[in-house]
């Protein structure tokens, strides 16, 4: 074995560790040396996002001590930034194994370090923690979660002020501290059990009344309140809030998925919890056939992402995509305000580089301004503060299933989007028509845009390097076309540069960097490639566009769009 893992394991044998974690190490040392090397050969990043692992011993792995320096770390740093002024930090997490012990381990450092730590009692959903910070005047905050990974990792989620993840400088600024702690000795583990207070049912009530002041149209949900809803938690957080929101709503007729209710970090019903794989949905599906619904909804173990079935003009089930629930969100946002009359002058939306222009078309149409910003809502949230009292924050969201709407939250948030998602399907019950239908609708009114998505995962000690020549031949030999189809511009974020391939010229991209290549072609199709921040993956982007003629042609123009895009796939070699 390496040396300089032996090292690293030799220290945690020696150092200040419970005799449990040695133990464990001494076990992998004699069975699974594999293991032991994948668990110490680097220490567990904290990105600009957290942290994000496998549960186990080791410095990369997610345990009591890599929580604990990356919240000393943290501390540190508030303490660099307020000085002598009272600190207050506002703690919650998932349903996660561990993910309890992580987020007492988290507020214990922090009050040992003299900072106010609110604890939520037990798990709550992730957008609760962003909204918690921004209503009790927090610093921070931290959410201990992983998000829809699969059940062997947990993560820990960092907050400013304005219940947004990290940005800068504050994100590389926490990290150089994190960075800083170079040993388990400078952790402050215990002491100052004092300064935590708990948090219950009285900032849920606070939290439900704020998602309930969201609903535009309670009159037509007085109409349609027997709607039939099935909801599925799928084992995470949103079994605490979601019930309560839609009765408040008024909803009347929400069917549990019985088998997905109960919070339980081994997802015994899934392979991953994640509302965008269809497995994940299937449980519910069946449900929804069964009792002849109208909308199925599901949210991901921390409640920030939300995945939705409806049924099509044949009558058969089908799961929307990202991109979708986005456009039928977006617009029912700026239409019901323009009806109902709320609309302001200077309404704003909000999406990101990778999700679908069709927003960007449909704002405009309405006179609504529409901004594109980097994946991740925490930059969703940075451009809402810049725009404070200049510029009306309606919604925003990315494919990826995340929505956020209104401003009093500043992180996705899937307890809003399901009741407004309900509202939604409710609203255009009321006028006769689907949500299948109002979707084909604004197709042909302008224009289909289909997307598709692949993941390629590189795991092990080569992954982040073998992504990283991914990239960088991409970058060096940008293809001249693509499916036959001239690439015309290449906008690289990294070097924040776009550049017309033909022509030649280049202009500033007027976006902070971040490692994203797009490629834009002639016939109108994106292409976007983006290494993930947290995981050993990388995700590639398309996006293609063709023209509706009717409803009656849209299997067939649904048909030539995927043919597309996975001729694209086929001719860039990603499969």
């Amino acid at each position: 074995m390496d040396a300089a893992i032996l090292e690293k394991a030799n220290v945690w044998l020696n150092g200040n560790y419970d005799q449990a974690t040695k133990d464990e190490i001494r076990h992998l040392q004699e069975t699974a040396p594999d293991e032991l090397a994948e668990s110490f050969y680097r220490s567990l990043e904290f990105g600009t996002g957290g942290l994000r692992g496998i549960m186990g011993v080791g410095t990369n792995r997610m345990n009591k001590y890599t929580v604990g320096m990356a919240t000393q770390g943290f501390a540190n740093y508030l303490k660099s930034v307020y000085g002598t002024a009272e600190i207050k930090v506002a703690i919650a997490h998932d349903c996660r194994n561990n993910s309890r012990f992580f987020a007492e381990t988290t507020a214990n450092v922090f009050a040992a370090n003299g900072i106010k730590v609110y604890l939520f009692e037990a798990l709550r959903p992730t957008p609760e923690l962003s909204y918690t910070i921004r209503h009790l005047g927090c610093q921070a905050g931290v959410v201990l979660t992983a998000s829809h990974n699969p059940k062997e990792y947990n993560g820990y989620k960092a907050y400013w002020n304005d219940g947004g993840q990290l940005v800068p400088p504050h994100d590389k600024n926490v990290i150089k501290e994190v960075d800083a702690i170079t040993s388990v000795d400078e952790v402050l583990f215990t002491g100052g059990e004092e300064n935590i207070s708990i948090l219950g049912k009285g900032m849920d009530d606070a939290f439900i009344d704020m998602v309930k002041s969201l609903s535009i149209y309670p009159d037509v949900i007085e109409k349609q309140k027997d709607l039939k809803i099935v909801y599925t938690p799928i084992h995470g957080t949103g079994i605490t809030l979601m019930p309560q929101v839609l009765e408040r709503f008024g909803f009347t007729n929400v069917t549990i998925v019985e088998e997905q209710a109960t919070p339980d970090g081994n997802f015994p019903t899934v392979v991953y919890p994640n509302p965008e794989e269809s497995e994940a949905m299937s449980i519910g599906l069946k449900k929804a056939k069964e009792i002849d619904a109208d909308i199925l909804l599901g949210t991901d173990p921390d409640s920030d992402r939300v995945g939705i079935a409806i049924k099509n003009t044949k009558g058969e089930w089908v799961l929307m995509n990202g991109n979708q629930t986005a456009v039928l969100a977006f617009n029912y946002m700026i239409e019901a305000r323009k009806v109902k009359g709320i609309a302001q002058p200077n309404d704003m939306v909000i999406k990101t580089i990778v999700t679908t222009n069709l927003i960007d078309d449909i704002a405009a149409a309405s006179g609504v301004t529409c901004y594109n910003v980097l994946t991740g809502f925490k930059w969703i949230a940075e451009l809402i503060t810049e725009k404070l009292g200049k510029e009306n924050y309606i919604i925003g969201g990315e494919e990826s299933y995340g929505l956020m709407i209104g401003d009093k939250i500043r992180d996705k948030d899937a307890i809003s989007a399901v009741a407004i998602l309900c509202e939604m399907a409710a609203y255009q019950k009321n006028q006769g028509q689907s949500l299948f239908e109002k979707l084909i609708d604004l197709y042909v009114q302008y224009g289909y845009y289909k997307e598709g998505l692949i993941s390629i995962t590189k795991k092990g000690m080569r992954g982040a390097e073998e992504i990283a020549e991914m990239m960088q031949g991409f970058r060096d030999n940008p293809p001249a076309t693509i499916n036959g189809s001239p690439v015309v511009q290449l906008l690289d974020y990294q070097t924040q540069v776009g550049k017309n391939l033909q022509g030649g010229n280049v202009w500033d991209i007027e976006l902070p960097k971040s490692n994203v290549l797009q490629f834009i072609l002639e016939d109108g199709s994106k292409i976007s490639a983006r290494p993930s921040g947290t995981e050993p993956k990388i995700k590639f982007y398309f996006s293609v566009k063709t023209k509706l003629e009717s409803a009656e042609k849209f299997d067939e123009t649904e048909k030539q769009m995927d043919d597309k895009i996975k001729a694209i796939i086929a001719d860039m070699k990603l499969k």
